[in-house]
């Protein structure tokens, strides 16, 4: 059976857990960025970088809270399990001034990503920009524990897409989860995801997803400029990976089944992905447990069924979103 404590004291289990000690409640303090930048992440459209062009001195995206003169000043460090409360925050300038313009990137300033340290929940949020700087959404997170916030945007002053990182607390009673076994294959709602492509430590590794219902090839509508997001975390510290789709969306033209992505992992070891499509009108996210290099200590499994939280497409305001 698994142990059961209290979030309100909860900081020695999840350093038994997760092997790092987390401030419940606190917001975290700036992590130096270190001599080099962070390669661009997350929903960056463009050209695929060659195979090799990364160092292993470039610090993958979301490990840091500060990078290249920009802080994310995340204001909500906790929230309660189970119920659906506001997130609010602000990404900061090297002058300590709030940010109010930034490239749109798949139609939208900004891309927020909700992860649980043991990555079985997840959220992609669209969070409102108001005109003082401050972000805001409101998220359901039904399982208590440690969490990461990730903000995904590209400063208007900018040259490169950024990453940045802070720790989120959800109160209530706290079980640890394992990660999910491996597989290749995903259902949710009524469709399958079957991923082809692996993971190759310190290179560009190409990833297809190809969706289907009922043994047929699945219609994917545009979502966000694209058809399919992919977001790629490694398992342990949440690393956000360098990920981008081969083929974006123009105007309301259908596509599919299959959904193609580079994806950079930094290093050996396992990593969860998080696929968004859409389909007859809603979005889904197909979530997938693979392994970069090597043996993976996590069993495999053949099919594992993506339990998603059903929200309506979130429209240019709307602070809704979508997750699993």
């Amino acid at each position: 059976m698994k142990p059961v404590v209290k979030i309100g004291a909860f900081a020695a289990a999840l350093a038994a857990t997760f092997g790092t000690a987390y401030a419940v409640g606190d917001a975290v303090g700036p992590v130096s960025s270190g001599d080099r930048p962070a390669a661009h992440a997350g929903h960056t459209p463009g050209t695929p970088e060659p195979a090799g062009t990364r160092t292993e001195t470039e610090p993958p995206g979301g490990l840091q809270i500060s990078q290249d003169g920009y802080t994310l000043d995340l204001h909500t460090t906790r929230v309660p399990a189970g119920e659906r409360t506001a997130l609010r925050f602000t990404v900061r300038g090297e002058d300590g001034r709030p940010v109010t313009e930034y490239r749109r990137e798949h139609e939208k300033e900004l891309h927020l990503i909700v992860a649980s340290r043991d990555l079985t929940t997840f959220r992609h949020l669209h969070p409102a920009r108001a005109a003082d700087g401050t972000w805001s959404t409101t998220a359901d997170l039904r399982a208590a524990g440690a969490y990461r916030v990730f903000a995904d945007f590209t400063p208007a002053t900018g040259e490169e897409n950024l990453t940045l990182g802070a720790d989120l607390a959800v109160t209530g009673t706290y079980a640890p989860k394992a990660l999910p076994a491996a597989s290749r294959t995903a259902r949710v709602d009524g469709y399958t995801v079957r991923l082809t492509g692996s993971l190759a430590p310190g290179a560009d590794s190409d990833l297809t997803f190809t969706v289907t219902r009922d043994g047929r090839p699945a219609r994917l509508q545009p979502y966000l400029g694209a058809y399919g997001h992919l977001v790629a975390l490694r398992a342990g510290d949440l690393a956000y990976l360098h990920v981008h789709p081969h083929e974006e969306a123009h105007g309301t033209a259908a596509s599919g089944p299959e959904v193609a992505f580079s994806a950079a992992a930094p290093s050996a070891g396992d990593y969860r992905l998080f696929l968004d499509f859409k389909a007859d009108g809603e979005v889904r996210t197909a979530a997938f447990t693979v392994h970069a290099g090597g043996g993976s200590a996590v069993p495999e499994s053949p099919a594992q069924e993506s339990r998603v939280q059903q929200s309506p497409v979130p429209d240019e305001h709307s602070d809704s979103g979508h997750g699993h």
